[in-house]
């Protein structure tokens, strides 16, 4: 497909006609780099706008091991079971090291792939976690207006993606694992935080009981942090994503949280932050991109590579240096290393 010759008034209308080809053809015109493709992208998405924030968006984070595409796949089977539409997209901070998405061909999810009722799409393949984080919102916004009604948003990275994804969702659910030793290992007090639910995967067959000791210890750790929301205290369930079982529980709570908060309107403000955090975090990364590509700075950066990697200057020093080039008006690099 060539991003370039797409209408960007035609492929809106495909994509709100939930033609999936022209849903296709807008995510890749989003996720294309180059300077004209993003022009027409953003021309695409003042036209979808209109037609987004109906969808119920969901975070869902996880401890290595703990079954989380089977449980994605249990919980969107479900779903669209229901009647729901279901697009499944990834923040995936490793493919800017890797070249590659973790949810590669799908192959995780095949039965969730094969319904008609629901898209799947991997993260894009380049790029800082800033970069990636952007494109799977404006994704998002494009499944919404494609008629997907939930959106679930996967953290496949560790760390700050958890915040990341927190930050773009009304509810963030985290899985976790029971009979691993400490309950409370692997888990670190940020992601608890965030976490609007927990559940305890795998609660099945001869971990049914441990998983339920899990829950309870952690319902203990949750008392000592403060909630994500004012009018909501984080919950702990028990589910088995491989038994199917436990999803129409999560699927209520996240329904009653999403009730609660729109009726207070929290909801709305939660999502007006949102917006205006990805603008800043975006004229952030503008600025820092155009910076780092100026002439002077670039050459500044290659002289001060030797020194810092020598010890023979702070990294802390080094980079005051570059800083200076704002205050100091472009003084040269020699000016500035000497």
């Amino acid at each position: 497909m060539n991003p370039g010759a797409v209408v960007p008034t035609d492929l809106a209308r495909g994509v709100l006609d939930r033609q999936r080809r022209a849903l296709a053809k807008a995510i890749t015109l989003i996720e294309s780099t180059r300077d004209d493709h993003q022009v027409a992208a953003q021309r695409l998405l003042e036209q979808l706008l209109p037609h987004t924030g109906r969808a119920v968006r969901v975070g869902i984070s996880g401890v290595p091991g703990v079954g989380k595409s089977t449980f994605i796949e249990a919980f969107g089977t479900f779903l669209t079971s229901i009647g729901r539409r279901v697009a499944v997209l990834a923040v995936d901070p490793s493919s800017a090291r890797t070249g590659g998405s973790i949810l590669g061909d799908k192959t995780r999810m095949v039965q969730l792939a094969a319904d008609p009722n629901a898209f799947i799409r991997p993260s894009p393949s380049a790029g800082s976690l800033g970069g990636v984080a952007r494109r799977t919102r404006e994704v998002a916004l494009v499944c919404e207006a494609a008629g997907y009604d939930v959106v679930l948003v996967e953290t496949v990275g560790v760390g700050q993606s958890e915040v990341t994804v927190a930050s773009m969702v009304d509810f963030f659910l985290v899985l976790m694992l029971a009979g691993a030793g400490d309950e409370l290992q692997g888990i670190k007090k940020g992601i608890l935080e965030l976490a609007d639910a927990l559940a305890i995967n795998k609660a099945d067959g001869d971990n049914l009981r441990a998983a339920e000791r899990a829950a309870a210890e952690y319902r203990g750790a949750l008392r000592l942090f403060r909630p994500a929301s004012a009018s909501w205290s984080a919950r702990v369930v028990t589910v088995s994503a491989v038994e199917k079982r436990g999803m129409d529980g999560v699927w209520e709570m996240i329904l009653e949280h999403h009730a609660l908060l729109d009726g207070n309107g929290e909801l709305r403000s939660k999502r007006e932050g949102q917006r205006l955090s990805w603008f800043r975090s975006m004229l952030e990364d503008g600025l820092l991109r155009h910076f780092l590509e100026r002439g002077d700075v670039r050459e500044l950066v290659a002289a001060l590579q030797d020194p810092i990697r020598e010890g023979r200057m702070t990294p802390t020093d080094g980079a005051r240096r570059v800083l200076d080039v704002i205050a100091g008006g472009g003084r040269s690099a020699g000016t500035l290393v000497d």
